[in-house]
């Protein structure tokens, strides 16, 4: 596969009201993840961190790129299985029973087959409600679709999108890693061109800004890093009534034979906003 520049930026916050941060996120090209936790301290944030580890796992080792949807499948099917043992263990440790869970949105390079070279790609993967945004030419466009009650009362006509962050069961998930059945996943392949920014945000962001404030904040600040910077300080400034996280990839186009330098990338991101999770 052609080797991609990517240039990417990563920001987290606990938010305003909540005590602990259960969001966890992966920015280790050519594989980019954000997971948002469920079942409270040392639950959510275990399941989270889960993903995390599971994932940097994939970009460390690699994958074949012509069979990118089955290495996250597959990861997918390690990560469940590593948060149900988890809260097993925990259930039988603390004699009641004990819940571990977590959202994930994946974003990382393939190869398309079926074009002459094999065409890099970005496949997109999600379960839950945490999303991924594609911003070209100044437009936002939704790429996931939640696994959310609002969302099915939304496709029924029940309630407006514009009413789905502030409804009552806005936090109620019909997917989820952990819990007593692996939920399939969403998968989406876009062309490199029709998504050349991405955004992977935790629900923290889009439950407390709109979508007209994120593509004012991406169409403004040309840096990724400070686009996920900008996005995570509006949620907390609206309230942060949530933990906050958002991973902002662009895609610069294919590497010069210098190469890009993604060390460096990434010790000036862990610089900017701290170890990685």
């Amino acid at each position: 596969m052609s080797r991609v520049e990517l240039h990417y930026g990563a920001a987290t916050d606990v938010g305003r009201v909540r005590e602990v941060n259960e969001d966890s996120y992966l920015a280790a090209p050519p594989v980019f993840v954000v997971a948002d936790g469920m079942g409270g301290h040392d639950g959510g944030d275990v399941a989270s961190r889960i993903v995390v580890e599971e994932f940097a796992r994939l970009a460390e080792e690699g994958y074949d790129p012509r069979r990118g949807s089955i290495a996250v499948a597959e990861t997918l099917v390690a990560c469940h299985r590593r948060i149900t043992e988890y809260a097993e263990e925990q259930s039988r440790h603390t004699g009641r029973d004990f819940q571990a869970g977590t959202t994930a949105v994946v974003a990382l390079l393939v190869e398309d087959d079926a074009q002459e070279g094999g065409a890099p790609k970005w496949l997109l993967a999600n379960v839950g409600d945490s999303r991924i945004y594609r911003f070209v030419d100044g437009d936002l466009e939704q790429v996931s679709v939640d696994h959310s009650l609002v969302q099915e009362l939304a496709d029924e006509g029940t309630i407006t999108r514009e009413e789905m962050s502030s409804h009552p069961a806005r936090h109620v998930v019909t997917r989820a890693l952990g819990g007593p059945e692996l939920e399939d996943a969403d998968y989406f392949l876009l062309p490199l061109a029709s998504a050349e920014r991405l955004l992977l945000c935790s629900d923290g962001i889009n439950e407390m800004i709109g979508d007209r404030e994120v593509a004012a904040i991406l169409a403004d600040a040309t840096d990724p890093r400070d686009a996920a910077d900008r996005l995570v300080a509006a949620a907390v400034a609206a309230g942060g009534r949530d933990n906050a996280t958002a991973v902002v990839v662009d895609v610069m186009g294919l590497e010069s034979e210098s190469g890009y330098d993604s060390e460096r990338q990434r010790v000036s991101l862990e610089m900017k906003l701290g170890a990685r999770p």
